[in-house]
This record gives C-alpha cells, structure tokens and sequence, in this order.
C-alpha cells in the first residue's frame, strides 16, 4: 500500500462514519498570532473546541500540513538524526465536536488499526492518563481499551508530561490515550518487546497515533489559583503521523524509506552521483536535503517566503540548511535546490494541487535564495575558515564569531555547523542571545559592551537591555556606483524606568569609539545608535 493509498484509506475510513472530509488548511496560520506554522490537525478547528465558532458537522476527518521548526514544537535538529522526526509532515486525524466520545475514538482506532491496516496486536501498546493532585486516573480510557481487545498487560498509566494536554495555562484540556508500535524483529520475545520502550530510549517502539480528549476547562481563579471544571459538551481531537504510519505499513525502519520520502532521496543521489547509505555522512545529509525539500517547497507554495523575520526566518534557515548540507555533505554544485523542491512538486502533486499552481513561484523562490546564499558563502566561510585556523586546536572567541556574523555575514547557522563539526555545543559555546535573534541592533551589542567602559554604561550587558536599534542610510547601487538616499541623523538615548537622559557626547569619549566598531558592509553605511534601556 502507498503512502497515497494509506492517507485515502485513513480519510475514507471515517468519511463512511460519518465524519466529514476537511481539506487541510495553510501552514500560514489563520488569525493565531501564537503559532509559527500550522503544526497539528485541531490548528484550523481550534475556534470550534473553544466553542466560538460552529459548523454544520459534528464530525471531522482531515490529512493536515504541519511544519513544526520553531517555537514549542521545533524538531529542526532532529531531522536526519532519527528515524521520525521532520519538519514537514502530514497529520491525520479524526475530531468529534461534541458528538462522540472516548468509547467511539478508541474503537474506532482499534478497529482502524487491527482490522483494517491488519496491525498485530502482539506490536501495539497502549498508554492512559496515570492520575495526579488535580485530576484521577483514566480509568474510563483504560477500560474501553480492555473491551476492544487489549490485553491489560499493555495498557500504561503515564503521567502528565506523557499523557495529558492542553491548550495553554486556562482553557479546554483533558488527558490522552498514545498508542505505540514495536517495529522489532522479535514482537513475541518480552526481552526485545518490552514496557521500557514505551515512551523510552531509540525508535523500536514508537508512538504512531496519539487520543486526545477534552473534558475539562481549566480556568484562573482571583487568587491566582487554577480549577477544572467539566465541559458542557467534551470532545475529541486525535493526530496521527502519514509518515510514521507509512512507515509501519510498509515495513520499513525508517519514515524516510518509504514511499512517500524515499524517491526524493533517491534523486539527489542521483544529482550528487553516490549511492545513499543510511549510516553515512553523506546519507545524513540527503536526508536533511530531502526533509527541507519538502518543507520549502509547501511552504511557498503556502505563501510563506524567506526573509528575516518570525516564519520567513525559519524558512530561509530551513532552506539554508539544505543548501549548505547539500553543497558540503555531497558536493553539489549550486543551483541545485531547486531541482530537489521540482521533484517534490511531481511527487506530491496529486494530493495537494496547490503546489502545481505554484510550481514557477517555488523555482524562482529557491533559486533566488540558493543565489544569495552563494554569495555569501563565497566571502563568509574563507573567513570563518581562517578564524578556526588561527585559533587552533582552541575555539574562536564568542566576539570573533559575533564579527564574522555582523561584518561578513557569516549565517548564524553556519557558525553552528562549523562549531559542532569541532564537537562544540553551539548553544552551549555563544552564551548570546542575539546570534539566535534577527535585527542589526542586536548584533552590537557585543561590541558595546568592549568598548564602553563599565561605569559610563554599566547595564549594556544586563538581560534587562529593552531595545538596541541601528538605523543606516539606504543605498541604491547602478553601475558599479553607490547613490546615497540619505535620511535624517537620529540621535541616541540612554532611557531608564523613571528618568530618561540625553547621551552628552562630548562627556563620553567612548561614544566615537563605539561608533568604529559597530557592523560594516563593503558598501559605505552610516550608522545611527539608539540604546534604550531599564533600570
């Protein structure tokens, strides 16, 4: 069965159960500003849950886009490393708005499952809700599960980091029921297939579909305090990976060897001329190019670009990423990229038309930003090089790396791979904040803090820095000649909580200074300080 099947299988399932085909909705969040990415299937029926809009069904089934590369839910750094995680990836699920509850979500998943995927019940395992201060144990869950046809043995209580969800601090919440599947070899032998894995180390067994159900709100009392209380009308919101379940189907080890990912793999082989080999450098590196293929080329075509900000930044460093792996671990020649996301395109096409009709946007987009990024690479990475060089066997100075970034614009992410190539934990060796911010002010701050003197500035280094902003004039370049458009001087302050001071600066000699070492490019910039900062 294709991965193509398994999705019309899933949806068609609940379709003849009366639950209504949703076509899955953006990866640009509609009206939720606390979301990067759309990252799971209740994201486009949340207004529902909170019973602020209605719909004139009661029961849902969809195949959803996620991306899931920042904020809470961010699996970036896992992607190629393990067998399961991606940053793109589809989410079936079936929801019930206050229609059915937990007996028909757990025989319908059962029934799903068993007798009609023909999963062994001898694989799967079951976990419930284990009770804690503020809420019982799902006993209810559990018993349901026995009456389905699990054995006792392999029901789990978990607590609530495991097996309880919510929304946010207040609002609907209620626990949840994950089932999971031994992918070993030896299912009927209890030293290979054993409780320890469930919700434990490696991918041997892992969760394939996870229960969701919604019976509490949780409200903020006066004092401070939380209470729970039953809802009017509980409901049910159930996810389950394409990938993940494909990869259980095809009876394959991995989500990136089945059908729906290993083509793509298959045809950067063929771009880099090497035979993929799953434990590899060079098969780590098709499998991130092949995962960010996917995820830029649904992205664009979902409206969402690379730039410098919020999403836009994720993508362009998801992009960047795949590039630079690409030209790097397989020796790929730019422009190259492109070529992956036209690929996926074909292959993903049927399902979602979507990417056909943006099909010139996503080349032109890719191709754009492998162009920038080239650039870069060409002025950035001779001088990163030489800065590890001079400091060997040592690591660079954290101000050393800063000025690649800020002066030759080395990308922050690139930084991080070099590092971690010298077995450095990057998050762990740059202690800054501001490398893994956007905006030029940020970038100088490093820079303050050497060159004004602790008395004359002594909360530039202090987390309570508010804001930094640099302003420099814009450039229009023709003919190899710069014409300034110049805008106006603006002067710099130092503000605290109650009293707010003009920089005097004939009375800080250090003020020129710090104006010299603040970000250069090759092309003449004026630069604008302005320092705003609590007490």
């Amino acid at each position: 069965m294709t991965g193509h099947e398994i999705r019309q299988k899933f949806l068609d399932y609940f379709a003849e159960r009366g639950h209504r085909i949703v076509r899955s909705s953006s990866l640009l969040p509609a009206n939720d500003p606390s979301l990067l990415f759309t990252n799971a299937g209740m994201n486009q029926f949340k207004d529902v849950f909170l019973g602020i809009e209605t719909r004139d069904y009661k029961r849902a089934t969809s195949s959803q886009k996620c991306v899931r590369a920042g904020g809470k839910h961010n699996d970036l750094d896992e992607v190629g490393r393990t067998a399961r995680h991606h940053t793109f990836f589809e989410m079936l699920g079936n929801f019930s708005f206050g229609d059915y509850f937990k007996k028909e979500a757990i025989y319908f998943a059962w029934d799903l499952l068993v007798n009609e995927f023909k999963l062994e019940p001898s694989r799967l395992w079951f976990s419930v809700f284990g009770g804690d201060d503020e809420v019982s144990p799902d006993e209810e869950a559990e018993r349901y599960w026995q009456q389905v046809g699990a054995r006792p043995e392999r029901i789990l209580r978990f607590g609530r980091k495991d097996n309880f969800w919510q929304m946010g601090e207040t609002g609907p919440c209620g626990p949840c029921s994950e089932i999971h599947y031994y992918m070993g070899e030896r299912p009927d032998d209890p030293e290979f297939n054993r409780v320890e894995l469930v919700n434990g180390p490696g991918d041997t067994t892992t969760e394939i579909w996870n229960l969701v159900f919604m019976q509490f709100n949780r409200s903020q009392s006066p004092d401070g305090t939380y209470k729970l209380e039953l809802l009017p009308a509980p409901s049910v919101d159930t996810g389950m990976g394409l990938e993940r379940l494909t990869a259980v189907l095809q009876g394959v080890e991995s989500a990136y060897d089945t059908d729906l990912i290993q083509p793509i793999i298959d045809s950067i082989a063929t771009l880099a001329g090497t035979k993929y080999v799953y434990d590899s450098p060079e098969g780590f590196a098709m499998r991130v190019v092949a995962d960010h293929a996917r995820c830029t080329a649904f992205s664009i075509a979902d409206g969402i670009s690379p730039g410098n900000v919020g999403r836009n930044y994720v993508l362009r460093k998801i992009m960047r990423r795949a590039i630079y792996h690409g030209e790097k671990g397989l020796g790929l020649k730019p422009p190259f990229f492109h070529r992956v996301t036209d690929f996926v395109v074909e292959l993903m096409g049927s399902p979602f038309p979507e990417l056909i009709a943006s099909r010139h946007l996503i080349e032109q987009t890719v191709r754009g930003e492998e162009q920038r990024f080239s650039r870069i690479l060409v002025v950035g990475e001779p001088r990163l090089a030489e800065l590890f060089e001079s400091y060997a066997p040592a690591v660079p100075p954290m101000l050393e790396l800063a000025r690649t970034y800020d002066t030759y614009g080395v990308p922050r992410d690139l930084i991080r791979v070099v590092l971690a190539q010298h077995g450095v934990d990057s998050s762990d060796r740059l202690r800054l904040q501001w490398l893994r911010q956007a905006g030029a002010g940020e970038k100088s701050i490093p820079r303050l803090q050497e060159v004004f003197p602790a008395r004359s500035l002594p909360v530039i280094a202090r987390p309570r820095l508010r804001a930094l902003e640099c302003w420099r004039s814009s450039w229009v370049t023709k003919n190899d000649s710069h014409y300034r458009r110049t805008r106006p001087a603006r002067s710099f302050s130092i503000a605290r909580r109650s009293t707010q001071r003009r920089v005097d600066r004939s009375a800080t000699p250090a003020f020129s200074k710090a104006r010299t070492c603040l970000p250069r490019s090759k092309t003449p910039i004026q630069w604008s300080l302005a320092i705003t900062i609590t007490k």
